[in-house]
């Protein structure tokens, strides 16, 4: 029976070798690499001592050292067990649980079909690829040589140039005898029932050739010269060559270079996997323009068992971090998992390796943090945990995410780290209440505080009614207020001071709430602006919580954070109150600090930098009353 190189492909891909070889040999713990896909052990082929067998699941290949024999899943299974090769086919098609194929001569015509395809599509690259090169393609190749890529690596990625004609490549493959049912399977024309003659998909654009993990161009992307154009970049549509989810760009490259040990990383785009390239980083792939899918996983994790995904350093990077983290984590396994670099503010690493090299991006991967740190850094980033409930609801959010994960004992170890994460998180008031009992024996508690409790500030009554310490026992500030409300009305602020809103420490409960419930609708891209924005928080729960913010604002008359600002005002306003509020923060800390001092060691010297705290909160009361009327200081709030 003759076998579809496309089901053969398939299984080994799905099964990989060390599993096949694993049946008939013990590997040696010492050579072996499981995280790499490097096993070694000793020969079934020959006797020896001393391992020189050796099998790599990236390239899917066995070869032995000692006696010179080699080969795939099919040939170890036909050598070793004496396996026919459709036996060894049906053997590793059980073990991929993928159902062995009828025989089928509509099929077996399919794939014939197929290959003719990937002919066709090679007939198209070099037809681009010679545009490029032409006169034509003079405003491409300044492009190009703007964006700092050399003649050689353009050839290296085989890019090219559609023209700009709706007949162009149509005409030059028909000449060739390719039919136009050929192109159409294709997908380089845009046919229909509704377009009377077919014309050319890609026209105007740089051309990305987009290969299959042999090497075989079976798609393209197209990134649009014109900026008129609405779709910058376009991609071949899904066809029998091509299923968008199931390919990462550069993964035959990569998949060779990380045979040298390194592990695989996960960019946004093709110039950054080129430039990257040139740059001398070969390990490279990126999805094609969406989100990481399940299939895109599996292709990384048989590269390599940890790949770096990394992410664009403002917002929708973090946000496709979160999601990437979210899919991958009830997949994680013993040896598969994913570590996350994101990148500076406002850069991708195309910027990144031409202004600053090489260097400064393999800093940058040197330092990307486990998948545990950024699902913690997501739960806990920006939100107060104050009270035993609002603690007792991360732990709960927590053991949910954890128990996605279907791997038991990489479940059981995810637990633990969490836990022990809790447990140091809030150590230092836990350790405070663990003391409490040696206080009141020392005779030390509240010393010169009659009845202040134990790790709390006494304060005056108009210290109390300051706006500082309002948000320090739980009360929401004008300013606090102000700065959310106006990220809920005009998103676009939150697209452009992501990083400043997410380190904010916000000490209002509700504000820290709406902040949280801002960055989920956001992270599931369900809000883009103002009224989407608002029924997600509404469908959240959190209508009420909005509804009470603004009318605090609007009674201010803080009318620049509303719907009805203009985002000049309203971007004014916000980075007013911010910058005023992170400059007071540095106060909540040293008053903090001095709280924890005074609990942990109650001497005078403690209790005197307390009230030395103290002192200075007083001192600055006028100057905290300007802070709440920021706006009236813009006289803008005698416009409304």
């Amino acid at each position: 029976m003759r076998f579809p190189p496309s089901f053969l492909d398939e299984i080994r891909d799905r099964v990989p070798i060390s599993q096949v070889v694993g049946t008939r040999v013990t590997f040696d713990k010492r050579k072996t690499n499981a995280a790499r896909g490097d096993y070694w052990a000793c020969c079934p082929f020959h006797g020896e001592n001393t391992p020189s067998f050796h099998c790599e699941d990236k390239k899917g290949r066995y070869h032995c050292f000692g006696c010179g024999v080699s080969g795939d899943h099919f040939k170890f299974l036909g050598e070793l067990d004496g396996l026919s090769f459709p036996e060894a086919v049906e053997r590793v098609a059980e073990m991929a649980g993928v159902p062995m194929p009828a025989r089928d001569p509509e099929a077996e015509k399919r794939e014939k079909q197929r290959a003719s395809l990937t002919d066709v599509m090679d007939m198209a690259a070099r037809f681009f690829e010679e545009r490029l090169h032409g006169p034509e393609g003079a405003e491409a190749r300044a492009y190009l040589r703007g964006r700092g890529l050399s003649s050689t690596t353009q050839q290296s990625f085989r890019l090219g140039f559609a023209p700009d004609s709706r007949n162009a490549l149509k005409e030059h493959l028909a000449d060739k005898g390719i039919t136009k049912e050929q192109m159409e399977a294709c997908g380089l024309v845009y046919s229909g029932p509704d377009i009377p003659v077919s014309y050319d998909r890609f026209r105007g654009r740089i051309m990305f050739p987009i290969e299959d993990t042999r090497g075989r161009v079976i798609a393209f992307g197209g990134r649009a010269l014109s900026a008129n154009i609405p779709a910058k970049y376009l991609n071949s549509p899904d066809t029998e060559l091509f299923h968008k989810g199931n390919v990462l760009y550069n993964h035959a490259r990569a998949r060779r270079a990380t045979a040298k040990g390194e592990s695989v990383i996960a960019v946004e785009g093709y110039m950054d996997v080129i430039a990257l390239a040139q740059a001398g980083v070969e390990n490279v792939v990126a999805p094609l323009g969406t989100a990481l899918t399940e299939n895109q996983l599996e292709l990384l994790w048989r590269i390599h068992g940890e790949p770096v995904l990394c992410f664009d350093g403002d917002s929708a990077g973090l946000r496709a971090a979160w999601r990437a983290a979210d899919l991958a984590l009830p997949m994680a396994q013993a040896g598969r998992s994913l570590r996350f670099a994101l990148l500076p503010e406002g850069k991708d690493p195309d910027d990144l390796v031409r202004e600053e090299g090489r260097a400064a991006f393999d800093a940058l991967i040197s330092q990307a943090r486990p998948m545990a740190d950024l699902i913690w850094t997501r739960e806990t980033s920006g939100k107060v945990f104050d009270t035993p409930e609002r603690r007792a609801e991360l732990e709960k959010a927590l053991r949910e995410l954890t128990g996605r994960i279907r791997d038991e004992n990489v479940r059981r170890h995810y637990a633990q780290d969490m836990r022990e994460r809790v447990i140091s998180y809030f150590g230092a008031d836990q350790s405070r209440r663990g003391r409490g009992g040696d206080f009141r024996k020392g005779g030390q508690q509240g010393r010169g505080r009659p009845g202040a409790a134990p790790g709390r500030l006494a304060v005056s009554e108009s210290l109390a009614r300051s706006g500082m310490v309002r948000a320090a026992t739980g009360g929401t500030t004008l300013r606090e207020a102000t700065i959310v409300v106006a990220l809920i009305n005009h998103p676009a602020l939150l697209d452009e001071h992501f990083d400043k809103a997410e380190r904010l420490t916000l000490t209002s409960p509700d504000m820290a709430r709406l902040r949280s419930a801002l960055f989920d609708a956001m992270a599931h891209g369900t809000a883009h602006e103002a009224t989407a924005v608002r029924e997600a928080l509404a469908a959240a729960g959190f209508g009420e919580a909005l509804e009470k913010a603004e009318a605090l604002v609007r009674r201010a008359r803080q009318w620049p954070a509303l719907a009805d600002a203009a985002l000049e005002d309203a971007r004014e306003a916000f980075l007013q109150a911010l910058h005023l509020h992170v400059s007071s923060g540095s106060l909540h800390k040293e008053l903090k600090a001095a709280e924890l001092a005074l609990a942990d060691d109650p001497t005078e010297e403690n209790y005197r930098h307390l009230v030395e705290i103290q002192a200075e909160l007083r001192n600055i009361q006028a100057t905290e009353a300007l802070i709440e009327g920021f706006g009236l200081l813009s006289g803008r709030a005698s416009q409304s």
